[in-house]
Order: structure tokens, then sequence, then C-alpha cells
């Protein structure tokens, strides 16, 4: 830290050889960090360098957690859908009933009964496997879920 005048301000002894050791220190671990990178390339074939690998596992720790928070919206967005054509096909169930009803025409036979119980169980089943994703506990792992509501 240079003052205006472009000299270094003046501390107290202790301070500036402290600041001098601290100086010191920072260019001995830059200068073995270019000496351990270049020895790292000299034995290492480029994939297997471990600095290089290292580097490549932090990087991917941050995309997978990027690629994490876009499955939750994904999931999210999904499960909003599911919702909307759940409400659309329930207001067109019931209207098809009262349609039925008022033309004299045989109501909803059984196998379209259980097709739609079918389809309640399946909605129920997603959403109970989602909503600890999407909703109030995101504690859970997404990767079990995803993969528990596949099979």
């Amino acid at each position: 830290m240079a003052d205006p005048s472009g000299r270094r301000p003046r501390y107290h002894p202790a301070v500036n050889d402290i600041l001098s050791t601290l100086a010191d220190a920072s260019a001995s671990l830059a200068d073995v960090q270019r000496r351990l990178d270049l020895e790292f390339r000299a034995s290492y074939p480029d994939p297997a360098n471990p600095a290089k690998l290292v580097a490549r596992v932090k990087r991917l720790q941050e995309e997978v957690a990027a690629i994490k928070e876009l499955c939750r919206d994904i999931l999210t967005q999904k499960q909003e859908l599911i919702d909307r054509i759940h409400m659309s096909l329930m207001a067109q169930r019931s209207t098809t009933r009262r349609l039925l009803a008022a033309s004299g025409l045989p109501s909803l036979s059984d196998a379209d009964e259980a097709a739609h119980n079918s389809l309640n169980t399946v909605i129920d089943e997603w959403t109970a496997h989602v909503n600890p994703i999407t909703g109030k506990n995101k504690a859970k792992d997404a990767n079990q879920i995803l993969f528990s509501t596949i099979i």
C-alpha cells in the first residue's frame, strides 16, 4: 500500500518485519505452486495431472449444484403442469357426466371409473414423491426421489 507520493507507508518496525515476512512467504508459496505445476505437467499425462483433476472436481461440484437447482425448478414446473391438467380433467369429467345425464345416455362405465381412480393414484404417488423437493421440505436427495419416481 503506497501513499499518494508513491512511497510505502511507514509502520512500526515490528509491523514492517511482519509485512516483509508475509510478502516473502507469499512469493515462496507462489514459487512452490509454479514448481508443482511444472513437475505435474512433466510427470503425468494431461488427463492424470493431479492439479488438473482437483480443479476439475471443484468445477464439477459447482456444476452439479447448479444442475440440482435446475432439476428442482423443472420438477416444480412439472408438478404445476400436472396439477393444472388434473384440474382440467376433473372439470371435463364433471361436464361429461352432466352432458351424459342431460342427454339420457348411459353414465360412465366401470372401466372409465377404474381408469379415473388409477390416474388419481398415479398423480397422488407422483405428488408424494415430488413434494419434498418442490414443497416445504427440500432435505431429501433429488436423485433418490427421481429414482423412486421412475421405479
